[in-house]
């Protein structure tokens, strides 16, 4: 298994081998305790139920399920051999290692009501000579026939929070001690988000070889 929940911390920068800045983001990976075990035979498919985080007050029907175990958040990773897990395991960033690649997936930052312009990129209609439509969306469709807005139309609405996941993300070092991973690039949501890290490959780190001229250029002129 190679996935894991975890939460948005923040963004730095980090020297890599090659003396390069690079932009991360700073992630809790973990530590998720194994609440339950679903098989296909009884619950008609292999998965488990893992917990992040910690709830100062759980309700009673919850706290029954969870025993002792205080979980923030309850989610389901589907596995192929559930029964190599236990209830009451605890799975930390260790799975992960520096050049893993990982697809992240969060609830993006919330934008409020928005228009066309600034929802779907539109242009805006002329500043002068008199026009009245500058932001306006305009016509939405044509009239009698078929005498409605066809589905899909990009329109002014609700802009942002929803799940998106950024994926191949390349992992520039990990602290297991910490539960803390290090993710170049930007991650959806804002600090304090859930986010669900998933590994689906290793990175190739090219590393370009610059060919140093043996003879300087002054000292080929000089010579002729």
């Amino acid at each position: 298994m190679a996935t894991l929940f975890g939460e948005k911390i923040g963004m730095t920068q980090v020297f890599d081998e090659q003396g390069n800045v690079v932009g991360v983001t700073v992630l809790t990976a973990g530590p998720c305790t194994v609440t339950q075990i679903k098989t296909k035979e009884k619950d008609g498919y292999n998965a488990i139920q893992v917990g992040f985080g910690e709830k100062k007050k759980i309700s009673k029907p919850l706290k029954g399920h969870l025993k002792e175990n205080k979980a923030k958040y309850l989610r389901e990773i589907v596995v192929d051999k559930p029964e190599e897990f236990s209830v009451g395991q605890v799975i930390k960033a260790d799975i992960f290692q520096p050049k893993d690649l990982v697809s992240v997936s969060g609830v993006s930052i919330g934008k409020g009501f928005q228009g066309t312009i600034k929802r779907h990129h539109h242009h805006r209609g002329p500043m002068t000579h008199g026009s009245k439509s500058h932001r306006i969306p305009g016509s939405s469709g044509a009239g009698t026939t078929p005498g409605r807005v066809i589905k899909g139309r990009k329109m002014p609405g609700h802009m942002g929070r929803e799940m998106v996941t950024q994926p191949n993300l390349r992992v520039v070092s990990v602290d297991p001690e910490k539960n803390l991973i290090l993710v170049a690039g930007a991650v959806p949501g804002k600090p304090g988000n859930l986010v669900r890290l998933t590994k689906t490959g290793v990175a190739k780190i090219v590393v370009r070889q610059v060919k140093e001229e043996k003879v300087d250029k002054k000292e080929a002129k000089a010579k002729k």
